[in-house]
């Protein structure tokens, strides 16, 4: 059973940096892509960036963030990133991460997905 577990989220003010864990146990997802999605409240849920896996790492990110986040994977820690910076108030949501067999900027086409953790910016 695949099990992702997000760590990292917390309280930041504007223009800070923060990154994002999410850790696999269970089966290997080596040849899976992973991605962060995110959702404040009364949104919906959107895409933020993705990863494909080993000897490809491609990653794909969304206009919101594209230059300010940088996703990266760990293959012997089994851990995936999300390194944020220059948050911004509207970057606030929980962010989860999913694994699926094909990257993409879906917001649903995972397999498997993490409980999420909270990023709050506020002044």
């Amino acid at each position: 059973q695949v099990q992702l577990v997000e760590s990292g989220g917390g309280l930041v003010q504007p223009g800070d940096s923060l990154k994002l864990s999410c850790a696999l146990s269970g089966q290997s997802l080596s040849r899976y892509a992973m991605a962060w999605l995110r959702q404040a409240p009364g949104k919906e849920r959107e895409f933020v960036g993705s990863i494909t896996w080993p000897g490809l790492t491609n990653t794909m990110y969304a206009e919101a963030v594209k230059g300010r986040f940088t996703i990266t994977r760990d293959f012997v820690k089994r851990e995936m990133y999300l390194h944020m910076t220059a948050l911004k108030t509207e970057d606030a949501g929980v962010y989860t991460c999913a694994a699926g067999p094909k990257q993409s900027n879906s917001t649903t086409a995972w397999d498997f997905w993490g409980q999420g953790t909270q990023v709050t910016v506020s002044p």
